[in-house]
């Protein structure tokens, strides 16, 4: 890798960073592409040599956001295990993922920034969407072996995921609940599974 490309990478990271202070301080609609900018030490052109538009920038941020907490997860279906044990780690990363302060945080962002706008909703939602297919290939993965029910994958991946959302999301994103405690976590990953299952796990 040469210098400048280095360089390229550093300047970018830094309007990352820059632009997720002033997004979580101001919000979507207030948020200056003047003052990222400013933070982040870079000239506005540049930034927007990186980032299209403002839409652009944060998407790239929930998406960094989402894949550094994602990083480790591993959702790989596996013939040799117990559907329950396999889709138990998968909802306990996912509870970890949403219990993240700064990925709540931008997710608050977000919304208020679609309220008003549901081409900007749309477009949100399906990059996000994208970031939840981790799920849909495990369920259909199970499938193909024969464990579970032919349903569309995405549909039932959604399904299960707003199970935990509705304990583990919405409250603490809309009412500011604390977020879930080890025990209330189990309690939410022990029902969701034995719903999911229940629906659609094959007998042998």
């Amino acid at each position: 890798m040469t210098a400048p490309q280095r360089l390229t990478d550093r300047k970018r990271h830094a309007i990352v960073q820059a632009a997720i202070t002033e997004f979580r301080a101001c919000g979507f609609d207030v948020a200056s592409m003047d003052k990222i900018a400013a933070t982040a030490g870079v000239s506005k052109r540049t930034v927007y040599n990186h980032f299209p538009s403002k839409e652009e920038l944060f998407a790239e941020i929930l998406n960094k956001l989402w894949c550094g907490i994602t990083a480790q997860q591993e959702n790989t279906y596996r013939s040799d295990l117990p559907l329950r044990e396999q889709l138990q780690q998968v909802l306990l990363a996912k509870l970890q993922m949403l219990a993240d302060d700064n990925f709540l945080d931008l997710a608050r962002v977000a919304i208020a920034a679609t309220i008003h706008s549901p081409e900007r909703a749309r477009d949100m939602v399906a990059r996000l969407g994208e970031r939840e297919e981790g799920l849909a290939l495990w369920i259909r993965a199970a499938q193909a072996d024969g464990k579970l029910k032919a349903v569309d994958p995405g549909f039932a991946a959604q399904q299960v995921q707003g199970l935990l959302k509705a304990f583990a999301f919405w409250p603490q994103v809309s009412m500011g609940q604390a977020a879930l405690d080890v025990d209330q976590q189990t309690q939410v990953i022990e029902s969701a599974l034995d719903m999911f299952l229940a629906c659609y796990q094959l007998k042998p």
